[in-house]
């Protein structure tokens, strides 16, 4: 009998690969179907390659309230090549079923609820997704969503930011699945030159109310943030700066392009 390996457990296995050769777990996020359909299996796949642990499908949205213009403007040419919620979930499933990568779904909350809260357990499961990232909507008003998602062994991972108060990080980080993601900056997505000062003293704070592996992500956009945040974080979640990778190479080179730019961060996530 073959017991087929979840996509939390590939999460789990990810962050553990990761910590037990001290270096940092990287995540990257590409929106699919940018910059074009044909584009984003190659993409994908370029990721990995380059050494991602961990990919997020950006699910293309008109109002990305979370997202800076990097991101927004990939969301918005993926809705121009008419991209849906169910070729986000069939993206994931390719990737999946050639590479024992997790794969996560990151979208807002109103095309999930469109597609059906259900439905996206179900077909999530079946495709091999380990779970979502929903950046409009607060753990506190998460409930219809989890409960649709726990039968499907499908991970809600919850995004916190510096301003969240200590009583909020203690009330709902014991709830947390799969690993914290903590938001840089207050503010929207997107490359910086720096990260801020108080990324540290943030990550402790979390500590102090989870077991579970730390990923800090908005911002990361250099190999230099990569390995400033080695000791502090145990991945590192990058997005914008990955896109913009995407956005100036010339297109035969976007795959290779991305391969090597992910690999310089995954190099200055080890010791």
């Amino acid at each position: 009998m073959t017991v087929a390996v979840t996509g939390a457990l590939r999460v789990e296995r990810a962050f553990a690969r990761a910590r037990a050769e001290s270096r940092l777990a990287l995540v990257v996020y590409l929106t699919v179907g940018y910059p074009d359909r044909a584009s984003t299996a190659s993409l994908l796949r370029a990721a990995l390659d380059g050494g991602a642990d961990v990919l997020e499908l950006g699910v293309p949205f008109s109002d990305p309230l979370a997202d800076g213009t990097t991101v927004q403007r990939a969301g918005e040419a993926a809705l121009r090549h008419g991209v849906t919620l169910a070729d986000c979930v069939s993206e994931a499933a390719a990737v999946v079923r050639e590479r024992d990568a997790p794969v996560l779904l990151m979208g807002y909350t109103n095309p999930f609820m469109q597609y059906g809260f259900t439905r996206l357990a179900t077909d999530g499961a079946r495709a091999g997704i380990a779970g979502v990232i929903v950046p409009d909507m607060p753990a506190e008003e998460s409930a219809e969503l989890d409960r649709a998602l726990a039968p499907a062994g499908l991970l809600r991972i919850d995004l916190y930011a510096p301003t969240t108060p200590n009583e909020r990080l203690a009330k709902l980080l014991p709830r947390a699945q799969g690993f914290v993601y903590c938001v840089s900056l207050t503010g929207v997505t997107g490359a910086r030159r720096a990260l801020a000062s108080d990324v540290a003293d943030f990550v402790g704070r979390v500590r102090r109310h989870t077991a579970l592996p730390i990923a800090v992500g908005f911002g990361i956009s250099a190999p230099e943030h990569v390995s400033a945040l080695r000791g502090t974080a145990d991945g590192v979640v990058v997005g914008s700066a990955a896109i913009d990778v995407v956005t100036n190479a010339k297109p035969e080179r976007r795959a290779e392009d991305l391969r090597e730019f992910v690999a310089s961060l995954a190099a200055a996530g080890r010791s």
